[in-house]
């Protein structure tokens, strides 16, 4: 039996899950659209990943990384949501310059603002 969702948490489902479609589109203006001006983006560079704030550090660091994985796929797992915050975990594959595929998992969190994502910071196992 399904149970009803608050709006907040509604609200973070479809922000996110329309941002997750952007990305597998590698659609930048619809990624920036989804994002509040001062977004916060995170990733999994070791050993603390990358920090990029505002929408222009993550305009860039988004392009660099789709420029540096260009056949690159995120499948999202789970999404677990609670008012303007969640996480998600996911998988993301690759096939390297030899043809060899490889692939991590590791989970996002999430926080959404006025239905955009205001903040994401990723983790990665291994």
């Amino acid at each position: 039996m399904a149970t009803p969702q608050d709006p907040a948490t509604a609200a973070t489902i479809a922000a996110i899950r329309a941002f997750d479609e952007a990305i597998r589109r590698r659609d930048i203006e619809a990624i920036m659209a989804l994002s509040t001006e001062d977004v916060v983006w995170e990733t999994t560079a070791p050993p603390d990943g990358e920090r990029y704030e505002g929408k222009e550090a993550t305009r860039r660091g988004m392009e660099e990384f789709f420029r540096a994985s260009p056949e690159a796929v995120f499948e999202m797992e789970e999404l677990v949501a609670l008012g303007e915050r969640a996480f998600f975990t996911w998988v993301y594959r690759w096939v390297d310059g030899a043809g060899k595929p490889g692939h991590v998992r590791g989970v996002d969190t999430v926080r959404v603002r006025d239905g955009k994502i205001a903040e994401t910071c990723a983790y990665v196992k291994g």
